[in-house]
């Protein structure tokens, strides 16, 4: 099961050799301290575009709405991570390539059995995708070969993964991969060890296609700094995962789903947020340091949890979820706040019977295209990150011997 992938398009990089550094400014162009670097193009990309007074998502191209309606998930990751749409038989070698790598080593099995079961999973698929590297890495970044093999085992272990930490924390045994089902209907049957309905499985896999790839976020920069050392790509993926862990990042479908549950009726809803506005608190799943109008994604997602509802039974949290949108339409969106991709990916997930601090890890499922499409393309033009910074300390300080020292309490 872990032979060699076969070559279904080229992985050929050619990585460019570093240019030489830049004259330096003169001392009067001073540089200007951005935190956090906003505003500050740090790559070209070709791979995702946005625009954020519009609410345009695109994928090479693609809105994401076409993408969502049409495509597949593995689909979409072909397309982000090689350029451009495949073939009926690029797809299906793709497809049956990323079946055949479904399963881990047992090594990795008994590893995860290591893990205390309080651990978060996302914590858990940090070590378990660094641990691809010990397996399968050769950093042969000139190699096609290699390139595709990455991407494919990629793609197809980290579901495997997520999957086998959420039974062998429950005390179970992980469930194989079933080779008859597709990547999103397998996924949800190693959860369940049930075949889930067909609507549920195409809802699951359009989520997959809508958190793919969202251009230069936090764990992509993350990705991307990485990949600049030409380290890995499992090494990539892993720095990834550990920058998306982070609560800023990821987690906050988690969060609206507390608030709404916080909130609680309907009838609440006016009250809670003219004292949440009031207190200055933040509202989960609202605004978008790209967006100025609703999130194209959480347009989708708001379709899909109404399918849901629909099929398998209203989640009356939605309806409060529906009248705090209209309110705060009012309170915030002449501030240009208004819904992002968190803010009903909560409720599709919850009707998915997907366990809460799972969430985070599915985003890090669906991103996993991005960031290798992100790797390849960094490779391609490769200059390793060496930001510069601005000196904020002390200048030239005397040493002084230890017992001439001022005595201080406390610790440093």
């Amino acid at each position: 099961m872990e032979d060699q992938v076969s070559g279904q398009v080229s992985g050929q990089v050619e990585i460019q050799p570093q240019q030489s550094m830049p004259k330096q400014q003169p001392a009067s162009d001073a540089p200007v301290f951005r935190p956090g670097l906003e505003g500050v193009p740090a790559t070209q990309s070709a791979i995702c575009d946005i625009d954020g007074t519009q609410g345009v998502l695109t994928y090479r191209g693609y809105p994401v709405e076409q993408l969502a309606a049409h495509s597949s998930f593995l689909e979409t990751a072909y397309l982000l991570i090689w350029g451009e749409l495949p073939t009926i038989f690029q797809l299906r070698e793709f497809e049956q390539d990323v079946q055949m790598h479904r399963r881990v080593s047992f090594r990795i099995r008994d590893m995860m059995k290591c893990f205390p079961a309080s651990g978060h999973p996302m914590d858990a698929l940090q070590a378990s995708a660094a641990s691809l590297g010990l397996f399968y890495s050769r950093r042969a970044l000139n190699d096609p070969e290699y390139i595709v093999d990455a991407v494919v085992r990629l793609i197809a272990k980290i579901p495997t993964m997520v999957a086998a930490f959420q039974l062998i924390r429950k005390g179970q045994d992980p469930i194989q991969p079933r080779d008859d089902l597709p990547y999103s209907a397998n996924f949800l049957y190693m959860l369940t060890e049930r075949e889930p309905d067909p609507l549920a499985a195409r809802i699951f896999d359009a989520c997959l296609i809508l958190h793919a790839e969202h251009s230069l976020n936090a764990s992509t920069f993350s990705a991307r700094v990485t990949a600049s050392t030409l380290t890995d790509p499992y090494a990539v993926v892993a720095s990834a995962v550990g920058t998306l862990a982070g609560p800023l990042h990821g987690g906050a479908n988690e969060d609206v789903l507390d608030m709404l549950d916080q909130i609680g009726s309907v009838d609440r809803v006016e009250a809670w947020l003219d004292q949440a506005i009031a207190q200055k608190q933040k509202i989960m799943g609202f605004g978008h340091r790209e967006y100025r109008v609703k999130d194209p994604r959480a347009v989708i997602l708001q379709g899909l949890a109404e399918e849901m509802f629909q099929r398998f039974g209203h989640d009356e949290m939605y309806d409060v979820a529906r009248r705090l949108e209209e309110v705060a339409a009012d309170r915030l969106g002449p501030k240009g706040i208004y819904p992002n991709v968190d803010f009903y990916s909560g409720l599709v997930y919850r009707k998915l019977g997907i366990p809460r601090d799972l969430f985070t890890p599915i985003f890090a499922i669906a991103r996993v295209a991005g960031w290798l499409a992100h790797w390849r393309e960094q490779l391609g033009a490769n200059r390793i990150y060496r930001p510069t910074q601005i000196y904020t300390g002390s200048q030239q300080r005397g040493w002084l011997p230890l017992e001439s020292r001022p005595v201080a309490t406390g610790t440093a």
